[in-house]
């Protein structure tokens, strides 16, 4: 019996072509993304590490996208290698010129690194959203259409502006706490099939009735 969509197949639906598996279409190996994650633009869905910007192997950070993320078109990772040296009389990379400007060359040290990007599980990102480097988005957070994304948003919490800012939560501390204990998203694909009325059900009461 089939439990869901083949999660290794680019497009899960062949009716569909503007939503894709994105694990599947990624080649860099510091970006690492979770089953069923997808990403959704008519414009190319599997062109999706297009939009992981400023992504070079010298610095090393990671791109981290963990599973059942839904991520509309537009969206924009700005990566580490878009930040300048800012404790020098400028600011301007000759380095990355040529022409023996190499020869400027900047200690990692003196870049304003912010670390991995990591996005959640379950996490649902508006249409043109941009995350800047080092940003933690939360297990089931919403980000708003057309946000920027500068600083960590909690798990489950709906956020949005420029900057970012959270809005609100989506539900109480304690039915947030129950969620990241369960981790539905860790489930075997049988039994999320089998509660998939229970995961989409606006009751959310009936969650704490799987065992």
């Amino acid at each position: 019996m089939q439990y869901g969509p083949d999660p290794n197949a680019v497009y899960p639906n062949e009716a569909i072509k503007s939503v894709c598996f994105i694990k599947n279409v990624v080649t860099h190996p510091n970006i690492i993304i979770g089953d069923y994650t997808y990403y959704d633009d008519k414009n190319g869905a599997e062109m999706f590490e297009q939009h992981v910007t400023h992504h070079y192997d010298f610095i090393g950070d990671k791109l981290i996208i963990g599973k059942f993320c839904a991520i509309a078109k537009g969206i924009e990772f700005v990566m580490n290698g878009a930040n300048h040296r800012m404790n020098s009389v400028t600011t301007y990379p000759f380095n990355i010129m040529g022409g023996g400007w190499q020869k400027a060359m900047p200690a990692l040290s003196d870049l304003p690194l912010k670390g991995d990007t990591v996005i959640g599980n379950d996490v649902w990102i508006g249409q043109n959203v941009t995350v800047m480097p080092g940003v933690h988005i939360g297990d089931g957070a919403i980000i708003a259409a057309n946000s920027v994304v500068s600083k960590d948003i909690p798990a489950y919490h709906i956020a949005g502006g420029n900057p970012c800012r959270v809005l609100k939560k989506r539900f109480d501390d304690d039915l947030i706490k129950y969620l990241l204990a369960i981790r539905w998203w860790d489930w075997n694909v049988k039994k999320i099939f089998e509660h998939l009325e229970v995961l989409c059900s606006g009751d959310l009461s009936k969650i704490r009735e799987i065992k």
